[in-house]
């Protein structure tokens, strides 16, 4: 354990959902630790890899339901560590992307605590498995951007629509579905065309999983009809024409025209 002492934090990517797409080191980091702070997203499968002995603390972080503020989850992380626990911060997807890490590594340091980032599967690769499509296209999407759709309370959407009105990148939007209304409306009116494709991914990995296809201009009917509750994934692009069937025995996909 000597990349794990007592006293020491690791914040470890719980991938899409799918314990198999854990990396070895995520799994071997849960097993060691004796407290593990994780996430609403992350699963019974996943959670069952830690130690019996290990205390299991749920900590929320799901968008549009209560969770803790970050600031508890510091202290409760940081508390932890000076008490000499191994603590893994269990976080869907990829820790470095959109996963509040910033936050967590900065009060550990301040306190003098030792902590480091096991990667994980992001939630858009996934849901490119899903679609069993590229993210990227030779000649066609050259680009790949990420963003979060998810704002504070209070706060509106503001992101450069025009810079991502591009029709030779994919866009890739964590945590889209409740906006996909203004997405499709300022992505449009910026530039890019109605009839650009668009995947959502829902439950990406997980046997739930749901796929939809649709286009731009149609996508805010989408949104609101074709999913439920899960979280889902925004693939906008020309690479999404790609797009084939649905590769899990348990997954849907739907594809909507304009003459739906």
């Amino acid at each position: 354990m000597s990349d794990f002492p007592a006293g020491s934090v690791w914040l470890v990517g719980a991938g899409p959902g799918d314990p198999e797409l854990l990396t070895r080191k995520a799994e071997r980091l849960i097993s060691l630790a004796s407290v593990v702070f994780h996430d609403a997203l992350v699963g019974p499968g996943v959670l069952a890899l830690a130690s019996g002995a290990a205390r299991l603390v749920h900590v929320g972080k799901r968008s549009g339901r209560h969770s803790l503020d970050q600031a508890s989850i510091d202290r409760m992380i940081v508390a932890a560590a000076l008490a000499g626990e191994r603590v893994v911060r269990l976080k869907g997807g990829d820790p470095a992307i959109f996963g509040r890490a910033t936050e967590e590594l900065t009060a550990c340091r301040a306190a003098g605590i030792t902590v480091r980032i096991c990667p994980g599967v992001t939630a858009a690769s996934a849901a490119a498995a899903a679609l069993g499509a590229s993210l990227t296209l030779r000649g066609t999407a050259r680009r790949l951007t990420f963003v979060t759709a998810h704002v504070r309370a209070g706060d509106t959407l503001d992101l450069d629509w025009r810079g991502l009105a591009d029709g030779q990148a994919t866009l890739a939007v964590y945590m889209g579905k409740a906006s996909a209304g203004r997405l499709a409306a300022e992505l449009i009116a910026a530039g890019l065309p109605g009839e650009t494709p668009v995947a959502m991914v829902e439950n990406a990995s997980l046997p739930d999983e749901r796929v939809f296809a649709t286009r731009l201009d149609l996508l805010p009917l989408a949104a609101r009809t074709a999913l439920g509750d899960g979280p889902a994934l925004l693939l906008i692009g020309e690479a999404m024409k790609t797009t084939g069937p649905a590769p899990h025995r348990n997954a849907t996909l739907c594809r909507q025209s304009h003459s739906d």
